[in-house]
């Protein structure tokens, strides 16, 4: 779906993206690991990796992306599933890099492209 479409909903951001976001951002770094989530990791996903860049470029997103409180928060907060507390360094994946998706329909909102 991603391949064809920028966003969950069509051309236009909505709310749906907003969610995912959340997710998709802790996925890599939390739920691969922490959780057992580890058949695939978000980035050896083509197009919702380059959907994941896009989102965490848009302006104001990086203002709110905290993945050391992220990441404290779940390996530290469950002991049950991590009883050492250990917060693992990586992967630290490239947020910034190139998304390539410039060329799908849609974009930003006018208000958040400026």
């Amino acid at each position: 779906m991603l391949a064809d479409q920028r966003y969950l909903a069509g051309d236009r951001l909505t709310l749906a993206d907003v969610a995912m976001f959340t997710t998709l951002y802790r996925f890599d770094e939390v739920y691969h690991t922490h959780f057992k989530c580890n058949a695939k990791r978000i980035v050896d996903y083509e197009h919702l990796w380059g959907y994941l860049r896009e989102l965490c470029q848009l302006p104001g997103v990086a203002d709110t992306m905290h993945m050391d409180h992220v990441k404290n928060h779940y390996y530290r907060s469950h002991p049950d599933v991590n009883p050492n507390a250990i917060v693992p360094v990586g992967p630290d994946p490239d947020f910034f890099a190139p998304h390539g998706r410039d060329g799908l329909p849609g974009g930003p909102p006018a208000d958040l492209a400026e």
